[in-house]
């Protein structure tokens, strides 16, 4: 292992406050405390400029499936740059490796997604999709429906649009969001259901309950107006909160109902992370637009991508006009060949298969058995190599602890200090290794958070 540099250290830390804006922080509060400077990364591990090592229990931003350091996509990277380092998709022109992961997405998709239109990240992917929505209707003759469903709780990016497509609500007041045409409906929270008022009702019956929230909200809009619903198959950053088995089933058939388009934010869910390669094939959903990203290239690669089913697709292709879209960066031919390079490794190395069969069946044992009996603990739910751990004031009552208690933060800073990337949302500490993490990997994460907890459950006074 490198000598820590600590020298290094407070010279990157005093130059990061001078000159660097986070994402998501409190500028003022960051630099007072100095951000952690991470150098290094090999598999499931980060090292950071002191020489500490922490396990990635987040995969990056839910992204790195492949872990760190691979070789193949390394190299890969390499020679796309080294062949042909950029040129646009523009002029008339395409690139080998855009087209080639263009045809292989649409070989790997729920069939009919068989068109794609390239971005850079899950923000834009996800603003693309409604500007093409209301461009398909406009196509259709009516420019009437223009107005975007969404769910409470829901994350789907960081544009204007997509902010307002989001549901999390701390990130509107800043930018004086949401903008006129978004509309917001419940989303399918069994656990926060109690805490809502809605008594004990069953998972199976709060699922028919939120869509028919949907259905009444589509009707008091008028259904002439509404363009379209936006859903992640499982809430991410809103708390990794899965649907009843009721729920989506009968949102499709309200959608195809009130000829609302369905457009599902695979952002999160996409390439493997629920053991099959879109969450759309885990929880049987047809979207007419999907959107997807961050697995896609393992985070290696900054680059998204949105696939069209045959009817939006299909009025984009033959519309007999310019479509007037796109980014500088769009199919970059160098973030196309690392992605193709990811996609070929997953499949060659049986990831998927591996996510759904073996190591995702024993994250999920490994992580119910650790909290079963936890004091603080009321509910773990998951799939895959997706796990929530949901902090609780009250397990019987399946009551909350007030929100200026940010347990949530205090066991996330317990977990930074154990040797653990484990995300906080609200109360809930979510977890979403690499793909290829092992047996013993799931353990050491597993015990680690368990430390975190435990000791999170001490500051609070609760026995364990």
């Amino acid at each position: 292992m490198p000598a820590p540099t600590h020298n290094k250290t407070q010279t990157w830390r005093a130059l990061d406050a001078a000159h660097h804006i986070h994402p998501f922080s409190d500028t003022a509060a960051l630099n007072e405390e100095g951000v952690r400077i991470i150098t290094r990364a090999k598999g499931v591990y980060l090292y950071d400029s002191d020489g500490a090592r922490l396990i990635d229990g987040m995969a990056g931003l839910w992204c790195v499936q492949l872990g760190y350091g691979n070789e193949e996509l390394a190299e890969a990277g390499y020679e796309a740059l080294r062949d042909l380092s950029y040129y646009n998709q523009f002029f008339k022109t395409a690139t080998p490796a855009t087209i080639e992961l263009a045809a292989k997405l649409a070989s790997l998709l729920p069939k009919g997604l068989d068109r794609i239109v390239f971005a850079n990240s899950g923000s834009e992917a996800n603003d693309t999709a409604l500007k093409l929505i209301r461009y398909y209707w406009n196509l259709q003759g009516r420019p009437e429906k223009k107005i975007h469903l969404s769910r409470e709780l829901a994350y789907h990016g960081v544009t204007m649009a997509a902010a307002s497509l989001s549901g999390l609500t701390a990130m509107h007041p800043q930018w004086d969001l949401p903008l006129p045409g978004f509309e917001k409906v419940p989303t399918p929270y069994w656990y926060g259901a109690k805490a809502a008022g809605l008594g004990d009702i069953t998972a199976d019956d709060l699922g028919i309950m939120m869509a028919e929230r949907l259905e009444e909200r589509i009707v008091a809009l008028g259904p002439d107006r509404v363009a379209s619903f936006s859903a992640e198959p499982i809430h991410g950053a809103g708390g990794l909160i899965f649907p009843p088995a009721t729920y989506w089933p009968r949102v499709q058939a309200i959608c195809r109902k009130y000829d609302v388009l369905l457009h599902l934010d695979e952002v999160i869910t996409g390439f493997g992370r629920t053991g099959n390669w879109f969450g759309a094939e885990t929880f049987g959903i047809e979207p007419d637009l999907m959107s997807m990203a961050k697995g896609l290239s393992s985070g290696y690669q900054a680059i998204s991508a949105l696939a069209l089913g045959p009817r939006v697709g299909g009025a984009i292709a033959t519309a007999n006009e310019e479509m007037v879209h796109g980014y500088t960066y769009s199919g970059h031919p160098v973030a196309c060949a690392v992605a193709l390079k990811n996609l070929e490794i997953m499949e060659r190395d049986g990831l998927i298969d591996r996510v759904r069969s073996d190591i995702g069946p024993y994250f999920q044992d490994r992580v119910r058995a650790v909290f079963a009996d936890h004091p603080l603990v009321g509910e773990v739910r998951g799939t895959g190599l997706l796990a929530a751990i949901e902090l609780v004031k009250n397990k019987a009552n399946r009551e909350f602890f007030p929100s200026e208690q940010e347990v949530g933060t205090t066991c996330r800073n317990h977990c930074f200090r154990t040797g653990l990337v484990m995300r906080a949302i609200r109360d809930t500490m979510v977890l979403s290794p690499p793909l290829i993490i092992s047996r013993p990997e799931v353990d050491e994460l597993l015990g680690l958070a368990k430390q975190a907890i435990d000791q999170t459950a001490r500051d609070l006074g609760v026995l364990v």
